[in-house]
């Protein structure tokens, strides 16, 4: 080969391997950008107060890097901020007394009915969907005068949330570590406050680590009353913690029946994230339930 033909030949050898190596480039990115891209199945969110640390437009900011847009528990003084940034709130708050004082005392009703008629309408002119409220703790209360009274309180404000497409949210939260007397510690006694209120306009959030540490049982649970249960929270049990294998309760699985009853709703990251790098322990949430 003379010296020209084989310049020329390195020449091709060495533009088919930038060629090959751009090829197989371009092939990893799409490889990684089809890794980290949600599969859409279950719509996805994360509670604010949580991730308090980043700020609120610093952790919009974080789960949209993540591939997600929605954050739990926020008021109408937040929304301007999270609509800035193009997220939803997928779980509003501003309306309740607090978890103690709920809808089983009659003595709340007034003035919760008073905060519902007025924060109901600014959440559907905000374009949000959900709003929180509790039961409040028991005081010696029994459970079945505690579920008229919350029907009853729940009925004088259920035709208003109908008016303006507002759905309710009463949540289920464990009585035996985490809070005390509270009175809707079971799925039993929310799904016939559901019956007893009758309106598609209320439902439960169903927090799977509350529910874990006092009844257990969750996939069959959420199977066979998923219909009263609009939004759900995680949390890893023991400890309230991650949701990775440090903990007992299977959420891939449990992630695969709730996907199976065609819910439409948010799953809510809850968990109080002791790791060093906190942001990746959401990233590593939001992957296990991306089912």
């Amino acid at each position: 080969m003379n010296p020209t033909n084989r310049r020329n030949a390195l020449k091709k050898i060495a533009l088919s391997g930038v060629v090959l190596s751009g090829t197989g480039l371009n092939l990893a990115c799409a490889q990684t950008s089809e890794k980290q891209a949600l599969k859409g199945n279950l719509k996805h969110s994360v509670s604010y107060w949580t991730y308090s640390y980043l700020g609120l437009e610093g952790l919009c900011e974080t789960i949209k890097k993540i591939g997600f847009n929605a954050i739990d528990l926020l008021g109408p003084k937040d929304w301007p901020t999270i609509k800035a940034h193009g997220v939803e709130c997928s779980m509003c708050n501003g309306a309740e007394i607090s978890l103690t004082e709920g809808f089983n005392d009659p003595k709340n009703h007034d003035l919760l009915v008073k905060n519902y008629s007025e924060i109901i309408p600014l959440v559907a002119e905000a374009g949000f969907t959900n709003l929180i409220c509790f039961s409040g703790n028991r005081k010696g209360m029994d459970d079945e005068t505690g579920l008229k009274n919350c029907a009853k309180g729940l009925k004088k404000i259920i035709s208003l949330a109908e008016k303006h497409d507002v759905v309710l949210h009463m949540e289920l939260l464990n009585s035996k570590v985490d809070h005390k007397d509270y009175m809707c510690d079971r799925s039993t006694w929310g799904v016939e406050l559901c019956k007893q209120v009758g309106s598609e306009n209320f439902k439960l959030l169903y927090d799977i680590y509350h529910m874990q540490i006092d009844e257990g049982d969750l996939i069959r649970t959420i199977r066979e009353n998923h219909q009263y249960f609009g939004h759900y929270h995680t949390a890893g049990n023991p400890g309230r913690n991650e949701i990775d294998d440090s903990q007992e309760i299977n959420y891939a699985a449990v992630m695969k029946a709730i996907a199976e009853t065609g819910f439409k709703g948010y799953i809510g990251q809850e968990f109080v994230p002791k790791a060093e790098d906190k942001i990746a322990s959401l990233e590593q949430a939001i992957k296990i339930c991306d089912v």
